[in-house]
């Protein structure tokens, strides 16, 4: 199966209170995530990651990469600032040129949301990045609509991975 997730921010103590999330640490938010992500992903499954996977020092971004399952796809996010060599070396497939179509799907895969203008009609937008927000929270309604984005930071799909299965029966449910 395939997956996606955003803004996991891995060992980032200031997301919690920055987010609100419902963790006493960084300790507690790690392995709720993991245990979460591992409970259904198995490793034969795909999982897009939208960036802001980890920020860390090298082992123990490694360490946390080593114990999620899956095929792992990373689109780097503003705070994935290792070298794209070191999230391969570590086991990520990178994507390097975003916004990804996955025309099959009619996807646009980005971190940051991309402009309606970008985004070709009856295709969705996955992204992260804003975390808890709406998308108009924080960009304007003339340029960003709702119907054409998808957030998929953890804060808002229950810190874990979301299946493509699930996104379709969302996106048909709000169509009807």
């Amino acid at each position: 199966m395939i997956y996606f997730i955003s803004d996991t921010h891995f060992h980032h103590s200031n997301i919690i209170k920055y987010c609100n999330r419902p963790f006493k640490d960084t300790n507690e938010m790690n392995e709720t995530i993991i245990s979460n992500w591992n409970s259904f992903i198995t490793k034969d499954d795909t999982v897009y990651h939208l960036g802001d996977f980890c920020l860390s020092n090298d082992d123990e971004i490694k360490n946390i990469f080593n114990r999620l399952n899956g095929n792992k796809i990373l689109i780097r996010g503003n705070h994935d600032r290792k070298p794209v060599k070191f999230y391969e070396n570590i086991g990520f497939e990178v994507l390097t040129h975003a916004p990804i179509i996955l025309e099959k799907y009619k996807l646009i895969l980005s971190h940051v949301p991309i402009p309606d203008t970008k985004i070709p009609d009856g295709y969705l937008n996955l992204h992260g990045h804003i975390h808890n927000k709406k998308i108009n929270d924080d960009y304007p309604k003339n340029l960003y609509s709702e119907e054409k984005h998808f957030n998929l930071s953890v804060d808002v799909i229950g810190f874990k991975p979301i299946s493509l299965e699930t996104i379709n029966k969302i996106i048909n449910k709000n169509q009807n």
